[in-house]
């Protein structure tokens, strides 16, 4: 029984990940490439794609907000969040659950398939016009803002940071602008690209920021999030 729970991650509500014994091998199919064989096997042998499907979550992505939520207690009854990049709304449906009776802001430029109990908009946030309507509806009245938000990548190093640094830094003047004091705020960040610097910043803005990287991210990734809490207001900003 014990090497048995090894094999298993505990998730929201106690729902369970397991991990596969046995691998599903994908043969290269003609007109298909090796990259794509290489992704189709990794999704049919990841224990939280198969996780996701069986619990009803519309990506993987929902285990980590789950991750971070059970060692941050940062979703809470009645909570208003804003959720960034939130297509296709595994995050959003998080935030749903641990959540309730909150109201639930789901943002990304590209649309999606409605999630209950959450608004979705369909804004691209690189608008500067957008970004400052939405700022000034939310204005001071957000307790949590959560951003998986990450580029397509294009194989160069250098130029993924920067742009996923980008990001990160869009993410955080939208949070800085909405939330209310105390409130907190969770960021995909990823090494090198100036995360130092952001680090600092979100550390003078906040009163607590921590790295986390959940289990559910893959191994080979070099993404981890910043959760800051305690933000100290506009004016500290």
């Amino acid at each position: 029984m014990a090497g048995r729970d090894r094999n298993r991650r505990r998730g929201a509500g106690g729902k369970s990940v397991g991990r596969r014994d046995a691998t599903v091998r994908v043969r290269t199919a003609k007109g298909r490439k090796a990259s794509s064989t290489r992704w189709l096997q990794r999704q049919l042998n990841d224990p939280y794609v198969a996780a996701a499907a069986k619990h009803g979550y519309r990506s993987r992505a929902a285990w980590k907000l789950i991750e971070i939520d059970d060692k941050f207690g940062l979703l809470r009854r009645g909570a208003a969040v804003l959720d960034l990049g939130a297509a296709p709304g595994g995050w959003t449906q998080i935030a749903v659950e641990r959540a309730p009776g909150g109201r639930i802001v789901a943002v990304d430029r590209a649309d999606m398939d409605p999630v209950p109990g959450a608004e979705a908009r369909v804004l691209d946030l690189d608008d500067e016009a957008a970004a400052e309507a939405l700022i000034g509806e939310l204005a001071g009245g957000v307790d949590l803002v959560l951003s998986d938000m990450a580029i397509a990548a294009t194989g160069h190093r250098g130029t993924d940071q920067i742009r996923n640094q980008r990001l990160a830094e869009l993410a955080c003047g939208l949070a800085l602008g909405v939330l209310r004091p105390g409130g907190g705020f969770v960021v995909k960040a990823f090494h090198g690209g100036g995360a130092a610097a952001f680090m600092a910043a979100l550390k003078r803005a906040f009163a607590e920021v921590r790295s986390f990287k959940p289990a559910a991210s893959r191994a080979g990734s070099a993404e981890l999030y910043l959760v800051a809490r305690g933000f100290r207001g506009a004016e500290e900003a």
